[in-house]
C-alpha cells in the first residue's frame, strides 16, 4: 500500500500550481459534460429522428469542431490563450440554453454547429496554456494531469447525465451550460492577473528563421502524423456516437446504465493514467507505446463481437480506456515538441483539428455501416482499420522522434562550438 501511495506522490510531484488550476477548471467543465454522450439517444428517442439523421447531426457537430479548432489555434497565436479560453467557456456555456427551444432538424443542425465551433476554440488554447505553464521536464505529465481531470469529470458527467436524462433531456443542456460558465468564471478569477498568457512578440531575428516559425501546414511529416491521429480519433470517438446507440438498440440498456458504462472510461483513465505515464513514459519509446495503444483499441471492438453479454461491454470499455492512456498524452507531447512559442497555437490547433475532423467522420461512418449492415460488421471494420492506423503510426512516430533527437544533437554541437570559439 505504501508503495502505491509513493508512486502516486511521485507521479503528481513537481507539477506547477497553474497546471493544477487548469486541470481543476477542466474538471469543473467536464463534470457537466452530459449532452454529447446522450445527443444521439436524445435525437432518436425524444425527437424521433432516424439513426442516419442522428449521425448527420453528430457529424455536423464535428464539422463545427474542425472550424473551432482552427479558429482557436489561429486566435491563440494572435490574442493569447487566456482570452480564447475565457470566451469559449463563457459564451459556449451560454449557447447550451438555446437547445431548450430547438426541435426542427435544420435549426438543431445550425445550433450544434455554432455550439461546437465556440466550444472547440478552447482545446488549442488550453493545450498552449498547459505547455506554457508546465515545466519543460514535466510537459507529458502536465498534459496527463489535465486529461486526468477531464476524465474524472467525464466519469461524473455521464452518470449524472443518465439520471437527469431519465427525467428530461432538456435538463442536460441546462447542466452543461451552467458547468461551462462556472468554469469560465473560475478561470477568469485565477488567471486574469498571471503573466504569460499574451502571445509572444516576434523579433526581426525570429522572423528570419523560417525553420523556427514554420507553419504546421508546411510540415509534411507532421501532416502525415495528424492524418493518422485523425484515424485513431475516428476509432476512439465511437465512444461518443455509435457505442451509446449500440447499448440502447442492441442491449436495450436504460440511460442510467449507459451513463455508468461511459463513466467507466473516465474512471479508469483517472485512476491509471498518471501512474502509467510516470512509470513507462520515459522508459518505452513513443513509437512503441502509441501503436500498441491503437491495437488495444482495435481489440476492444473485437470483444464486442465475441458474444452477447453485458460483461463484454465492460471489458471492451476497459480496453478502450487503456488505449486512451497509451496514446493521447504522448500524441500531445509530440505536437508540443514539434513546435515553439511562436507557432505552438497553430500546431496544437491542427492537432485539435484532427480530433474535430474525426467528430465529423466517426458518427457518419459508424451509423451508416451499422444501419446499412449491422453493428457486428461495424466492429470488424473498425478493428481492421486499427491495424492499419497502428502500422502507420509506428513508422511516422519513429521518424519524428529520430528527427527530434538529431535536432537536439545539432544544437548541442552548435553550442559546444560557440563555447570553444
Amino acid at each position: 500500500m505504501k508503495r502505491i501511495l509513493l508512486l502516486y506522490r511521485n507521479a503528481f510531484g513537481g507539477l506547477s500550481r497553474p497546471a493544477w488550476m487548469l486541470s481543476l477548471i477542466m474538471f469543473i467543465n467536464r463534470s457537466g459534460a452530459m449532452v454529447i454522450p446522450f445527443l444521439g439517444v436524445y435525437l432518436t428517442e425524444s425527437l424521433g429522428y432516424t439513426l442516419r439523421e442522428a449521425g448527420i447531426i453528430l457529424s455536423i457537430y464535428g464539422l463545427g469542431a474542425v472550424c473551432g479548432s482552427f479558429l482557436g489555434g489561429w486566435l491563440t497565436d494572435r490574442v493569447g490563450h487566456f482570452k480564447v479560453q475565457l470566451f469559449s467557456l463563457t459564451v459556449g456555456g451560454s449557447l447550451y440554453f438555446m437547445f431548450l427551444f430547438l426541435e426542427q432538424f435544420q435549426f438543431i443542425a445550425a445550433g450544434v454547429f455554432i455550439l461546437s465551433l465556440v466550444n472547440d476554440m478552447l482545446r488549442p488554447a488550453n493545450s498552449a496554456s498547459i505547455a506554457h505553464y508546465a515545466r519543460p521536464e514535466n510537459v507529458t505529465r502536465a498534459f496527463s494531469l489535465n486529461r486526468m481531470a477531464l476524465n474524472l469529470g467525464f466519469s461524473i458527467g455521464p452518470v449524472i447525465g443518465g439520471l437527469v436524462a431519465a427525467i428530461s433531456y432538456k435538463f442536460l443542456f441546462i447542466g452543461d451550460g451552467v458547468a461551462s460558465i462556472m468554469a469560465g468564471l473560475f478561470f477568469f478569477i485565477y488567471f486574469r492577473k498571471r503573466q504569460g498568457h499574451k502571445p509572444q512578440k516576434r523579433t526581426a531575428t525570429a522572423a528570419v528563421s523560417m525553420e523556427k516559425v514554420r507553419s504546421p501546414y508546411a510540415d509534411g511529416m507532421y501532416l502525415v502524423f495528424i492524418l493518422l491521429n485523425c484515424g485513431f480519433a475516428i476509432l476512439f470517438f465511437q465512444l461518443l456516437s455509435t457505442l451509446p446507440l449500440y447499448y440502447r438498440q442492441v442491449y436495450a440498456l436504460p440511460e442510467g446504465r449507459i451513463g455508468t458504462l461511459l463513466a467507466l472510461n473516465g474512471f479508469v483513465v483517472f485512476l491509471c493514467e498518471m501512474i502509467l505515464v510516470y512509470l513507462i513514459g520515459d522508459k518505452i519509446k513513443k513509437s512503441w507505446l502509441i501503436p500498441a495503444g491503437v491495437l488495444v483499441l482495435g481489440s476492444s471492438f473485437v470483444v464486442l463481437n465475441l458474444g452477447h453479454h453485458t460483461s463484454l461491454l465492460y471489458l471492451a470499455m476497459v480496453l478502450l480506456s487503456f488505449s486512451e492512456i497509451l496514446v493521447m498524452p504522448f500524441m500531445a507531447t509530440i505536437s508540443v515538441e514539434r513546435s515553439n512559442d511562436r507557432n505552438r497555437g497553430a500546431y496544437l490547433g491542427l492537432y485539435t483539428i484532427s480530433y474535430a475532423a474525426a467528430h465529423v467522420v466517426a458518427p457518419f461512418m459508424g451509423t451508416t455501416i451499422a444501419s446499412r449492415y449491422s453493428f457486428d460488421t461495424l466492429w470488424w471494420v473498425l478493428s481492421v482499420f486499427a491495424i492499419v492506423v497502428s502500422t502507420g503510426l509506428y513508422f511516422v512516430v519513429q521518424h519524428i522522434e529520430r528527427e527530434r533527437l538529431n535536432g537536439k544533437a545539432k544544437e548541442a554541437t552548435s553550442e559546444a562550438g560557440v563555447m570553444m570559439g
